[in-house]
């Protein structure tokens, strides 16, 4: 599957909680290039167990129907790591998800869709 467009964790909470930011998220995931990393997917699990929140199995059955859930390939896996090696140098708390979300995007000549200041000044990133 190809695919535009890749949207982060921070991304689905705005969409899902209906922020400004949100509204600026719809038309990329409500459109039919999306993708989303499964790295995301354990973000968001996480944080909805964190913070209570209960429609989880909801809200991944739509991220599911909407986009496409970009598997981590061993490609993906290693352009993750070197990502990550030289981000970490000039970003203060770049993480491993943040490399393999960019790595998700670039593997496929995609933007993520992001409002993480990790992505601040990316050329791939689309900041919301």
């Amino acid at each position: 599957m190809s695919f535009e467009y890749v949207i982060d964790s921070y991304a689905w909470i705005e969409y899902f909680k209906g922020t400004r930011s949100g509204t600026v998220v719809r038309p990329y995931v409500e459109g039919d290039r999306a993708a989303t990393s499964t790295v995301s997917l354990a973000e968001l699990k996480e944080k909805y167990l964190t913070e209570r929140w209960p429609s989880f199995e909801e809200d991944l059955e739509f991220m599911s129907a909407r986009t496409f859930v970009a598997p981590v390939d061993s490609a993906i896996a290693l352009l993750a790591g070197e990502l990550n090696h030289t981000r970490k140098k000039t970003i203060k708390d770049w993480g491993m998800a943040d490399s393999v979300i960019l790595a998700t995007a670039r593997s496929a000549s995609a933007k993520v869709v992001t409002g993480d200041r990790h992505f601040e000044g990316l050329p791939d990133a689309i900041m919301v």
